[in-house]
Protein backbone atom coordinates (compact mmCIF):
# COMPACT_ATOMS: atom_id res chain seq x y z
CA UNK A 1 0.00 0.00 0.00
CA UNK A 2 1.26 3.47 -0.90
CA UNK A 3 0.13 6.27 1.43
CA UNK A 4 0.61 9.95 0.71
CA UNK A 5 1.05 12.06 3.85
CA UNK A 6 0.62 15.81 4.11
CA UNK A 7 2.76 17.16 6.91
CA UNK A 8 6.40 16.28 7.33
CA UNK A 9 7.80 17.46 10.66
CA UNK A 10 4.59 17.67 12.67
CA UNK A 11 4.04 15.39 15.63
CA UNK A 12 1.66 12.96 13.92
CA UNK A 13 3.37 13.16 10.54
CA UNK A 14 6.70 12.14 12.02
CA UNK A 15 5.08 9.17 13.73
CA UNK A 16 3.30 8.23 10.51
CA UNK A 17 6.54 8.20 8.58
CA UNK A 18 8.21 5.96 11.16
CA UNK A 19 5.32 3.54 11.62
CA UNK A 20 4.55 3.15 7.94
CA UNK A 21 8.18 2.41 7.17
CA UNK A 22 8.37 -0.13 9.99
CA UNK A 23 5.24 -1.91 8.74
CA UNK A 24 6.39 -2.09 5.14
CA UNK A 25 3.91 0.48 3.85
CA UNK A 26 5.29 2.74 1.15
CA UNK A 27 5.09 6.39 2.17
CA UNK A 28 5.43 9.67 0.35
CA UNK A 29 5.50 12.53 2.86
CA UNK A 30 5.24 16.02 1.43
CA UNK A 31 6.85 19.02 3.07
CA UNK A 32 5.95 22.64 2.40
CA UNK A 33 8.26 22.85 -0.61
CA UNK A 34 6.45 19.94 -2.23
CA UNK A 35 2.90 20.97 -1.37
CA UNK A 36 2.20 24.32 0.27
CA UNK A 37 -1.04 24.28 2.27
CA UNK A 38 -1.36 27.99 1.52
CA UNK A 39 -1.78 26.90 -2.10
CA UNK A 40 -4.60 24.33 -1.85
CA UNK A 41 -4.61 23.66 -5.59
CA UNK A 42 -1.03 22.41 -5.38
CA UNK A 43 -2.08 19.91 -2.71
CA UNK A 44 -4.82 18.53 -4.91
CA UNK A 45 -2.49 18.36 -7.88
CA UNK A 46 0.12 16.46 -5.87
CA UNK A 47 -2.46 13.76 -5.15
CA UNK A 48 -3.42 13.49 -8.82
CA UNK A 49 0.24 13.33 -9.87
CA UNK A 50 1.32 10.71 -7.32
CA UNK A 51 -1.88 8.57 -7.39
CA UNK A 52 -1.39 6.89 -3.98
CA UNK A 53 -3.62 4.18 -2.49
CA UNK A 54 -4.70 6.50 0.35
CA UNK A 55 -4.03 10.00 1.66
CA UNK A 56 -3.58 11.10 5.28
CA UNK A 57 -3.63 14.79 6.11
CA UNK A 58 -1.57 15.35 9.26
CA UNK A 59 -0.86 19.02 8.51
CA UNK A 60 -2.78 21.91 10.05
CA UNK A 61 -2.67 25.45 11.37
CA UNK A 62 -2.63 24.70 15.09
CA UNK A 63 -1.60 28.06 16.59
CA UNK A 64 -4.89 28.45 18.44
CA UNK A 65 -4.24 31.92 19.81
CA UNK A 66 -2.73 33.31 16.60
CA UNK A 67 -5.79 32.13 14.66
CA UNK A 68 -7.86 34.74 16.51
CA UNK A 69 -6.08 37.50 14.59
CA UNK A 70 -5.16 35.51 11.46
CA UNK A 71 -8.29 33.51 10.74
CA UNK A 72 -7.86 33.88 6.97
CA UNK A 73 -4.58 31.95 7.03
CA UNK A 74 -6.01 29.35 9.39
CA UNK A 75 -9.02 28.93 7.08
CA UNK A 76 -6.83 28.37 4.03
CA UNK A 77 -4.77 25.70 5.78
CA UNK A 78 -7.51 24.04 7.84
CA UNK A 79 -10.46 24.26 5.43
CA UNK A 80 -9.47 25.04 1.85
CA UNK A 81 -6.44 22.74 1.68
CA UNK A 82 -8.28 19.67 3.07
CA UNK A 83 -11.15 20.39 0.68
CA UNK A 84 -8.75 20.36 -2.28
CA UNK A 85 -7.19 17.12 -1.00
CA UNK A 86 -10.57 15.45 -0.49
CA UNK A 87 -11.80 16.47 -3.95
CA UNK A 88 -8.65 15.07 -5.55
CA UNK A 89 -9.03 11.83 -3.59
CA UNK A 90 -12.63 11.54 -4.75
CA UNK A 91 -11.52 12.09 -8.35
CA UNK A 92 -9.03 9.21 -8.28
CA UNK A 93 -11.15 7.03 -5.96
CA UNK A 94 -8.81 6.73 -2.97
CA UNK A 95 -9.70 7.19 0.73
CA UNK A 96 -8.83 10.38 2.58
CA UNK A 97 -8.14 10.56 6.32
CA UNK A 98 -7.78 13.93 8.03
CA UNK A 99 -7.26 14.91 11.65
CA UNK A 100 -9.61 17.33 13.38
CA UNK A 101 -10.14 18.53 16.93
CA UNK A 102 -12.42 18.75 19.95
CA UNK A 103 -12.35 22.54 19.44
CA UNK A 104 -15.26 22.15 17.01
CA UNK A 105 -17.46 21.80 20.13
CA UNK A 106 -18.51 24.41 22.66
CA UNK A 107 -16.61 22.85 25.56
CA UNK A 108 -19.68 23.08 27.78
CA UNK A 109 -20.92 20.50 30.26
CA UNK A 110 -19.26 17.32 31.44
CA UNK A 111 -20.62 14.70 29.03
CA UNK A 112 -18.20 13.19 26.52
CA UNK A 113 -18.74 14.57 23.02
CA UNK A 114 -20.09 12.09 20.47
CA UNK A 115 -19.29 12.37 16.74
CA UNK A 116 -22.93 13.20 15.99
CA UNK A 117 -23.19 16.00 18.58
CA UNK A 118 -23.82 19.48 17.19
CA UNK A 119 -20.60 21.48 16.77
CA UNK A 120 -20.39 24.96 18.23
CA UNK A 121 -16.79 26.22 18.00
CA UNK A 122 -15.91 29.08 20.33
CA UNK A 123 -12.94 30.46 18.40
CA UNK A 124 -11.29 30.90 15.03
CA UNK A 125 -9.30 27.68 15.18
CA UNK A 126 -12.40 25.59 15.82
CA UNK A 127 -14.35 27.41 13.12
CA UNK A 128 -11.71 26.74 10.51
CA UNK A 129 -11.38 23.08 11.45
CA UNK A 130 -15.16 22.65 11.30
CA UNK A 131 -15.24 24.29 7.87
CA UNK A 132 -12.62 21.76 6.77
CA UNK A 133 -14.69 18.89 8.12
CA UNK A 134 -17.77 20.00 6.21
CA UNK A 135 -15.81 20.45 2.99
CA UNK A 136 -14.33 16.95 3.28
CA UNK A 137 -17.78 15.46 3.92
CA UNK A 138 -19.11 17.18 0.80
CA UNK A 139 -16.28 16.11 -1.51
CA UNK A 140 -17.94 12.86 -2.53
CA UNK A 141 -15.19 10.34 -1.78
CA UNK A 142 -14.38 7.86 0.94
CA UNK A 143 -13.18 9.72 4.02
CA UNK A 144 -12.60 9.64 7.75
CA UNK A 145 -12.40 12.71 9.96
CA UNK A 146 -10.58 11.76 13.16
CA UNK A 147 -11.17 14.29 15.93
CA UNK A 148 -8.59 14.12 18.67
CA UNK A 149 -7.31 16.19 21.59
CA UNK A 150 -4.25 17.20 23.61
CA UNK A 151 -1.64 15.75 21.24
CA UNK A 152 1.75 14.95 22.80
CA UNK A 153 4.94 13.27 21.65
CA UNK A 154 8.72 13.43 21.88
CA UNK A 155 8.70 15.77 18.87
CA UNK A 156 7.82 19.42 18.36
CA UNK A 157 6.22 21.66 20.94
CA UNK A 158 3.63 20.18 23.27
CA UNK A 159 2.53 20.08 26.91
CA UNK A 160 4.79 17.20 27.93
CA UNK A 161 7.94 18.87 26.66
CA UNK A 162 6.96 22.22 28.17
CA UNK A 163 6.34 20.61 31.57
CA UNK A 164 9.66 18.76 31.44
CA UNK A 165 11.48 22.02 30.76
CA UNK A 166 9.66 24.06 33.40
CA UNK A 167 9.66 21.23 35.94
CA UNK A 168 13.44 21.04 35.75
CA UNK A 169 13.77 24.80 36.25
CA UNK A 170 11.25 25.48 39.02
CA UNK A 171 10.10 24.10 42.35
CA UNK A 172 6.43 24.70 41.63
CA UNK A 173 3.96 25.60 38.89
CA UNK A 174 0.35 26.75 38.73
CA UNK A 175 -1.59 24.67 36.19
CA UNK A 176 -5.17 24.93 34.98
CA UNK A 177 -7.35 22.27 36.62
CA UNK A 178 -10.84 22.94 35.22
CA UNK A 179 -10.12 21.87 31.64
CA UNK A 180 -10.74 18.13 31.31
CA UNK A 181 -9.86 15.94 28.35
CA UNK A 182 -7.91 13.01 27.03
CA UNK A 183 -4.18 13.39 26.44
CA UNK A 184 -3.35 11.56 23.22
CA UNK A 185 0.00 10.32 22.00
CA UNK A 186 0.89 11.23 18.42
CA UNK A 187 2.15 7.68 17.95
CA UNK A 188 -1.27 6.29 18.77
CA UNK A 189 -2.99 8.80 16.49
CA UNK A 190 -0.67 7.78 13.65
CA UNK A 191 -1.43 4.10 14.20
CA UNK A 192 -5.16 4.82 14.18
CA UNK A 193 -4.90 6.83 10.95
CA UNK A 194 -3.01 4.04 9.21
CA UNK A 195 -5.52 1.42 10.31
CA UNK A 196 -8.47 3.55 9.24
CA UNK A 197 -6.93 4.36 5.85
CA UNK A 198 -6.36 0.67 5.17
CA UNK A 199 -9.92 -0.18 6.25
CA UNK A 200 -11.48 2.48 4.02
CA UNK A 201 -9.63 1.08 1.03
CA UNK A 202 -11.77 -2.05 1.13
CA UNK A 203 -14.79 -0.69 3.03
CA UNK A 204 -15.54 2.89 1.90
CA UNK A 205 -18.95 2.59 3.51
CA UNK A 206 -17.18 3.14 6.84
CA UNK A 207 -16.65 6.78 5.90
CA UNK A 208 -17.59 9.22 8.64
CA UNK A 209 -16.55 11.29 11.63
CA UNK A 210 -14.78 9.51 14.48
CA UNK A 211 -13.31 10.42 17.87
CA UNK A 212 -10.00 9.26 19.28
CA UNK A 213 -8.41 10.40 22.56
CA UNK A 214 -6.39 8.98 25.40
CA UNK A 215 -7.93 7.53 28.55
CA UNK A 216 -8.79 8.19 31.27
CA UNK A 217 -9.93 11.80 31.05
CA UNK A 218 -7.75 14.09 33.14
CA UNK A 219 -7.15 17.76 33.97
CA UNK A 220 -4.06 19.58 32.76
CA UNK A 221 -2.95 19.88 36.39
CA UNK A 222 -3.19 16.15 37.06
CA UNK A 223 -1.54 15.41 33.73
CA UNK A 224 1.36 17.63 34.81
CA UNK A 225 1.62 15.78 38.13
CA UNK A 226 1.92 12.46 36.31
CA UNK A 227 4.58 13.88 34.00
CA UNK A 228 6.64 14.99 37.00
CA UNK A 229 6.12 11.67 38.77
CA UNK A 230 7.20 9.57 35.81
CA UNK A 231 10.14 11.87 35.02
CA UNK A 232 11.17 11.98 38.70
CA UNK A 233 11.02 15.77 38.82
CA UNK A 234 10.39 17.46 42.16
CA UNK A 235 7.98 20.17 41.07
CA UNK A 236 4.78 20.91 43.01
CA UNK A 237 1.58 21.64 41.08
CA UNK A 238 -1.01 24.14 42.33
CA UNK A 239 -4.45 23.98 40.72
CA UNK A 240 -5.87 27.18 39.22
CA UNK A 241 -9.04 27.94 37.21
CA UNK A 242 -8.83 28.90 33.55
CA UNK A 243 -9.90 32.42 34.54
CA UNK A 244 -6.51 32.84 36.24
CA UNK A 245 -4.70 32.08 32.98
CA UNK A 246 -6.42 34.13 30.25
CA UNK A 247 -5.51 33.47 26.62
CA UNK A 248 -6.60 35.16 23.35
CA UNK A 249 -8.55 32.04 22.37
CA UNK A 250 -11.02 30.40 24.73
CA UNK A 251 -9.98 26.87 25.70
CA UNK A 252 -12.79 24.32 26.07
CA UNK A 253 -13.41 23.26 29.64
CA UNK A 254 -14.87 19.95 28.46
CA UNK A 255 -12.72 18.11 25.93
CA UNK A 256 -14.00 14.66 26.84
CA UNK A 257 -14.61 12.55 23.73
CA UNK A 258 -16.81 9.50 23.28
CA UNK A 259 -14.74 7.08 21.17
CA UNK A 260 -17.18 4.16 21.12
CA UNK A 261 -17.90 4.41 17.39
CA UNK A 262 -14.19 4.23 16.59
CA UNK A 263 -13.94 1.02 18.61
CA UNK A 264 -17.07 -0.46 17.02
CA UNK A 265 -16.10 0.38 13.46
CA UNK A 266 -12.33 -0.12 13.38
CA UNK A 267 -11.60 -2.06 16.60
CA UNK A 268 -9.39 0.77 17.84
CA UNK A 269 -9.32 1.23 21.62
CA UNK A 270 -8.69 4.44 23.49
CA UNK A 271 -4.99 4.39 24.38
CA UNK A 272 -3.81 4.66 27.99
CA UNK A 273 -2.13 8.06 28.08
CA UNK A 274 0.07 7.03 31.02
CA UNK A 275 1.59 4.33 28.81
CA UNK A 276 1.94 6.84 25.96
CA UNK A 277 3.70 9.18 28.39
CA UNK A 278 6.13 6.45 29.43
CA UNK A 279 6.98 5.83 25.78
CA UNK A 280 7.54 9.53 25.18
CA UNK A 281 9.78 9.91 28.24
CA UNK A 282 11.72 6.83 27.21
CA UNK A 283 12.28 8.26 23.75
CA UNK A 284 13.47 11.50 25.36
CA UNK A 285 15.73 9.42 27.61
CA UNK A 286 14.03 10.85 30.70
CA UNK A 287 13.40 7.40 32.23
Amino acid sequence: MHILIFGFNGQVAMELRTQAKDSGVKVTALDRASADLMDPASCGQAIRDIVPDAVINAAAYTAVDNAETDEATAHTVNAEAPEAMALACADIHVPFVTISTDYVFSGDGTKAWRPEDTPAPQGAYGRTKLAGERAVQSAGGAYAILRTSWVVSAHGNNFVKTMLRLGAERDGLTIVADQIGGATGAAEIAAACLKIAQALKTAPEKSGVYHFSGAPDVSWADFAREIFTQANLNCAVTDIPSSDYPTPATRPLNSRMDCATTKETFDIDRPDWKESLRDILSELEMI
